[in-house]
């Protein structure tokens, strides 16, 4: 596996990155779905440290955690075991997942962009256009899964919404979690007659 540890604008040891490197190794070989990438980063803000970790696994899914502490061995090891919960969680349908498609997770590209944050309908300045304004512009994953592949990948990348191409007929969906906690899935291809 192959781990890419860094720090924003800290510096890291020697002895933190084979903390991780041991540590996420331990959590991973517990686990179906080979990883191929970890994704670390270090950063502070105020007097707590961040520890945010992804991990990429051979079938196309990816799992990610967050924690913070005072203490940055101890915001990564609350981050590995946030990462372990998702995991345990997973486990059966990992495995499951692993053993029903031998071949990782089919990807495309779409486009995915972050629009300005529109004025006050209080402020009195006259809009030239009713387009917003692009602020970023870069290109987003979409996996083809099932429905159940979809709900599994949201709350593995602790998502509050997954845009996938549904592979029973090829067409893109959304699955996100709702106010109430529930799951919502919309398939627009479909009527509820």
């Amino acid at each position: 596996m192959r781990y890419q540890i860094s720090g924003k604008q800290i510096d890291i040891g020697e002895a933190l990155q084979t903390h991780v490197q041991t540590e996420m190794g331990e959590t991973l070989s517990k686990y179906a779905g080979r990883p191929t990438e970890a994704i670390v980063v270090f950063s502070k803000t105020g007097h707590e440290f961040v520890a945010e970790a992804v991990v990429h696994l051979s079938t196309g899914l990816t799992v990610q955690a967050t924690a913070r502490d005072a203490e940055i061995y101890a915001a990564f090891d609350a981050c590995c075991e946030k990462m372990d919960k998702q995991l345990r969680r997973y486990k059966r349908r990992l495995k499951d997942h692993h053993r029903d498609r031998p071949d990782p997770v089919e990807i495309s590209g779409g486009g995915a962009y972050i629009l300005a944050a529109t004025a006050d309908d209080n402020d009195e300045t006259e809009q030239t256009s009713d387009a917003p304004v692009i602020v970023a512009e870069t290109e987003a994953k979409i996996p083809s899964l099932s429905v159940g592949e979809a709900v599994m990948q949201m709350e593995l990348a602790s998502s509050p919404v997954l845009v996938f191409r549904n592979e029973k007929h090829d067409r893109i969906n959304v699955v996100y979690r709702r106010e109430d906690g529930n799951i919502g899935w919309v398939d627009p291809h479909t009527r509820g007659d």
